[in-house]
C-alpha cells in the first residue's frame, strides 16, 4: 500500500495538509497519482478545468496533458449539450471512448477552490473534470467505479463536490 507523509492514515483518508490551497492541490495530486498507480489498466489521469486547462496530472508529459485537457473539455461539453429522451440537456455522468490503442474516460469531478491561480477564476472556484487513459484491455467497469471512488476522495478538497440526486441525475 502506498503511503504519504501528509496522510493521517493509509486507508484513503484525505491528507492532513488539506487546510491550505497549496496543501489541497498537493493532496489531490497525491490521490491522482495513487489512483493511476493502483487502478488496474489505468496508465494516466488528468484533472482539468471545465474550460480545458490542465490542473493536475499523474506524471503525464505536460504538452500531451495540455492537449488531452483541451480535448476532454470539449468531449464533456459535447456530452452535456446533447438532449436526451427527456428533451433536456444534462451533464453526462461518464463518457467512455474506445479506441484500438486505449480507452478514454471522462467524468465530472466537482467544483474546487484549490486552484485560486487558475485563469478565469473570478468566483474563487473552478469546475473540474477527471480524464483517465487506460489500456485497451482494462475492465471499463472497474476503471469507472474507481474513478467514482476517486471523485469521492476529492470531496474534502472541493467547494462543491459532485452530487447525484435520488433519480441518478448528476448536479
Amino acid at each position: 500500500m502506498t503511503t504519504h507523509p501528509a496522510t493521517s492514515n493509509v486507508t484513503g483518508d484525505a491528507p492532513a495538509s488539506a487546510t491550505t490551497t497549496s496543501g489541497q492541490r498537493d493532496g489531490m495530486a497525491w490521490l491522482l497519482r495513487q489512483f493511476a498507480a493502483e487502478t488496474p489498466g489505468v496508465t494516466h489521469a488528468v484533472l482539468i478545468s471545465r474550460d480545458g486547462l490542465r490542473l493536475l496530472d499523474s506524471d503525464v508529459d505536460k504538452d500531451w496533458a495540455d492537449e488531452l485537457s483541451a480535448a476532454f473539455s470539449g468531449v464533456a461539453s459535447l456530452a452535456a449539450n446533447i438532449t436526451g429522451p427527456s428533451h433536456k440537456k444534462r451533464p453526462a455522468r461518464q463518457v467512455i471512448i474506445e479506441r484500438d490503442d486505449c480507452l478514454f474516460f471522462v467524468q465530472s469531478a466537482g467544483r474546487s477552490a484549490a486552484f485560486d491561480n487558475h485563469p478565469g477564476n473570478d468566483r474563487g472556484e473552478v469546475d473540474t473534470i477527471l480524464a483517465v487513459i487506460a489500456t485497451r484491455d482494462a475492465d471499463a467497469g472497474t476503471v469507472g467505479f474507481e474513478m467514482g471512488r476517486l471523485v469521492q476522495k476529492f470531496a474534502p478538497y472541493m467547494l462543491v463536490p459532485v452530487r447525484v440526486s435520488t433519480d441518478g441525475e448528476v448536479r
